[in-house]
């Protein structure tokens, strides 16, 4: 919603671009099969698409808008899904125009009871988290897309149906041109908490729907205070609430507060309601005395709904189209994110023949674990935040208040911030070798390391499998060195990246001081095998070259069938 006499995309810092109707192939009556189609060009669809780009595999994104979506809504990126980004190679204007951060405040009755930071160091090329409204999101993501001559972004194109077979799935598409029909090997659902995709299989999210409401503010203010989360528990402004506070790009501050259980949603959007709680917002809690301006609110309610599969037939659900996830912990769109990366590398190797159609079954198991896990955490910062009964307020409250004087209570009001999901009981993830000391395990997405000005580990990752092997100066002994390109040779995108405790030849990453080694618990010989995704898919202390072969058709889904021929 915006101010009155303000149109749907009047903003006070953003340019909505409009995306022109295109007249597609189908309409003249061509008979068009395309690999993937993506029902949605938000974010997650958006990436889904980069992400096949990336292994070379075309898709058709269609959505029924002419422009990004309107309003802040989804604002914070963490540094996972920045390195999601990297792979994509959009990661520069993200944090170009994006605010980064590393701590937070809480406040209780308008008294600081808690500083957190999230874990930082010099090792990392991003911050923790960054700052940043969706609508630019959408459009870096959009213009990287549309770069691209694998992908083909149809705007102010309706998807009204779907229908799958053996063999690929149909869609019914609505345009200001007329209707057409799109047939595809497999579609990724992209479109969002309505899926039209869904419906259309008849399939129902599942779980639980929390009683309290928030409304979202965004209001232009020029403000010197750092860029931080704060959250606010029973302030002067909002006594009987909850209240969260970010600072955007372009002066934007993100103001999100709860509703009453007695106060009429309906009554508490109105504009002038809106301004009056805002501005004693501003004034009372923030204590700001500048002018503010309002530019866009909304209504939001907690979920933690999910389908019970991801996978159907031939479609693959993906960001808010397979689980809704509360905002507490800013957790949606950095899991859809990782859904993206998940579903995209895996379908582009069944696409190129590098796997069989069953490693598209490992895809529900990692990411809906990763949801579960999501709703154990924001479930119970969502019940801190909201509590959903009168006994738990109490209890909230009581430790609120015993946070006020007493260090030791204050982990209470922890946020629990999103952190990367570890796929350790996936069916692509084996068990670990018992001699590490150090390092992530398998299942685990690969950790950062700096290794020199403006280098660092993951700038070297190869767009497939990564062998990431350790030795005291780069050498690698010829059987496994054979055997690598053989892998190579069957067209498998496996890049070896060698670590050296001393500076060596080209394209070996030196670790003088150990700090690689030693981080991820490595003695010359070791070696980790990475999925396209970052993800650890094994690890020997000291790697066998014959181990390679069972681990990498472990990892692509092969020994899910049987062996390879």
């Amino acid at each position: 919603m915006r101010p009155a006499g303000k149109g749907e995309h009047d903003s006070l810092y953003f340019d909505y671009p409009h995306f022109p109707f295109v007249r597609p192939p189908e309409l003249a009556g061509e008979a068009v099969r395309h690999r993937v189609a993506i029902v949605g060009a938000g974010p997650v669809g958006v990436t889904a698409a980069l992400e096949l780009a990336r292994h070379g595999i075309a898709s058709v994104v269609l959505d029924d808008k002419a422009t990004v979506n309107d309003g802040s809504r989804a604002i914070c990126i963490s540094r996972h899904s920045l390195e999601i980004l990297q792979q994509l190679g959009v990661d520069a204007p993200f944090t170009a125009k994006g605010l980064g951060w590393t701590q937070g405040r809480t406040y209780f009755r308008d008294h600081e009871i808690l500083r957190f930071r999230m874990p930082h160091s010099e090792q990392e090329r991003y911050h923790p988290m960054y700052n940043l409204q969706q609508q630019y999101i959408e459009r870096f993501l959009i213009d990287k897309a549309a770069a691209s001559e694998l992908i083909e972004l149809r705007w102010q194109s309706a998807v009204t149906g779907v229908s799958q077979d053996d063999d690929g799935v149909t869609l019914q598409v609505t345009t200001p041109e007329g209707d057409y029909r799109l047939e595809c090997d497999y579609l990724l659902a992209a479109d969002g908490a309505r899926s039209v995709v869904r419906k259309a299989f008849g399939l129902a999210l599942h779980g639980e729907a929390y009683e309290g409401r928030y409304v979202i503010a965004d209001v232009r203010l020029e403000s010197d205070f750092p860029t931080e989360r704060r959250a606010f528990f029973h302030s002067r402004a909002v006594p009987d609430s909850t209240l969260l506070v970010h600072k955007q790009p372009d002066d934007i501050w993100r103001i999100d507060y709860q509703l009453g259980p007695d106060e009429d949603p309906e009554a508490e959007v109105a504009e002038a309601r809106i301004r009056e709680r805002v501005g004693r917002i501003v004034r009372e809690v923030l204590a700001e005395e500048g002018d503010w301006e309002l530019e866009w609110w909304s209504l939001y309610k907690a979920y933690t709904l999910a389908l019970d599969d991801y996978r159907h037939g031939r479609v693959l659900f993906i960001g808010d189209s397979a689980h809704l996830v509360p905002i507490f912990g800013v957790r949606g769109l950095n899991n859809g994110l990782a859904d993206a990366a998940n579903a995209g590398w895996k379908l582009a190797w069944v696409l190129k023949g590098l796997a069989p159609e069953r490693l598209l079954d490992s895809y529900s198991p990692e990411r809906r674990g990763a949801t579960l896990d999501v709703f154990a955490n924001a479930g119970k910062s969502t019940r801190f935040m909201t509590p959903p009964s009168r006994g738990y307020r109490l209890m909230r409250d009581a430790a609120l208040a015993l946070a006020l004087h007493n260090d030791y209570a204050s982990g209470f009001a922890d946020p629990r911030q999103v952190t990367p999901y570890t796929y350790a009981e996936s069916p692509l993830t084996p068990d670990d070798d018992p001699g590490f000391a150090a390092g992530p395990i398998p299942g685990a997405p690969l950790v950062n390391r700096r290794l020199g000005e403006n280098d660092f580990l993951l700038d070297h990752l190869g767009t497939g499998f990564n062998l990431l092997h350790f030795s005291a100066t780069g050498g690698v002994e010829p059987a496994l060195q054979q055997r690598i390109e053989d892998f190579q040779m069957q067209g498998i995108d496996l890049t070896l990246l060698r670590v050296a405790r001393e500076p060596g030849g080209e394209g070996v990453l030196a670790d003088p001081d150990g700090s690689l080694f030693a981080g991820y618990g490595a003695e010359p010989g070791t070696a980790y095998l990475v999925r396209p995704d970052r993800h650890v898919a094994a690890r020997w202390n000291s790697l066998d070259p014959a181990a390679l072969d069972p681990a990498l058709n472990l990892a692509q889904g092969w020994a899910l069938e049987g062996e390879r021929s």
